[in-house]
């Protein structure tokens, strides 16, 4: 049994729903999708982003993903030993009625499938909500784990796959068997949202997938920067994924990044 770092509450990992993890939105009568045939029942059931959240957090849908999740949660890297993991499916984080939506791929092992949250605990999180801090659009610059205080202004960060996969790499299947999941979060969400973000070349498919009805022909392409309108009032932005990576070698600077967010927020009327 280990405690939390910041609240001191006791748990063993994975951690079990309604067991008192900050911010954790299950309860342990929360029903878990054990196939995708419940994934898409309990997707489109969802009337709130909370009530989603629960059931996103709790999916057992893919065997695959469960058992990587969760032994990556028992075995855990070695600079992590004292820390509890999540070791469950990552719901969206930030506000339930976002101007703005960040989409990535997928939780990282020993990062968002440790913290609960979103793109925290690791290099690439590092970089994006830095990033985002300096464009007002969070309340401070770090993003360590899911007690540590960080509040959204405006936007929401979600992801295609809720699971970290196994070598960064979700299956065909996988992909289609979580898809529900983000197609209930957009509905609930698309009525505020006035810009997407797309973290690179997947999540820009993703992102035209979701919300372009139809899809302009030509099909836009990704790149770095590219602007396109799906409506009167959205616009889809391309960004390269923060990370390691390309930060590394420079294909994306914290530069690139703050242009990104900067021409994201006035186009979500959240600068100035």
């Amino acid at each position: 049994m280990l405690n939390h770092p910041r609240t001191g509450q006791p748990f063993e990992s994975p951690v079990p729903p309604g067991t008192g993890w900050p911010g954790d939105p299950a309860t342990p009568h929360t029903p878990p999708a054990a196939d995708a045939a419940q994934v898409v029942e309990l997707a489109g059931q969802s009337e709130a982003i909370d009530e989603l959240d629960a059931l996103v957090s709790v999916c057992r849908a893919c065997p695959r993903l469960v058992d990587w999740r969760e032994h990556v949660a028992v075995t855990k890297r070695k600079s992590f030993a004292d820390q509890p993991y999540w070791g469950r499916p990552v719901p969206g984080w930030g506000s339930r009625k976002p101007k703005i939506v960040i989409v990535g791929l997928a939780p990282a092992a020993n990062g968002a499938n440790r913290t609960g949250r979103m793109f925290t605990g690791d290099r690439s999180g590092d970089q994006l909500y830095a990033a985002l801090y300096r464009a007002g659009l969070v309340n401070q610059p770090t993003s360590v784990d899911a007690a540590d205080g960080l509040h959204a202004n405006g936007i929401r960060i979600t992801a295609p796959v809720r699971c970290a996969p196994p070598d960064n790499a979700p299956s065909t299947v996988e992909r289609n068997t979580c898809a529900p999941w983000l197609d209930a979060e957009w509905q609930l969400i698309a009525p505020s949202v006035r810009v997407i973000v797309a973290l690179g070349g997947f999540a820009w498919q993703i992102a035209l997938r979701i919300a372009a009805d139809p899809v302009p022909k030509p099909k836009p392409k990704f790149g770095h920067g590219v602007v396109v309108g799906l409506g009167p009032a959205l616009h889809l932005v391309g960004c390269y994924h923060p990370s390691q990576q390309n930060m590394f070698t420079g294909r994306l600077t914290p530069a690139m990044l703050d242009d990104i967010f900067a021409q994201a927020s006035a186009l979500a009327g959240l600068s100035g």
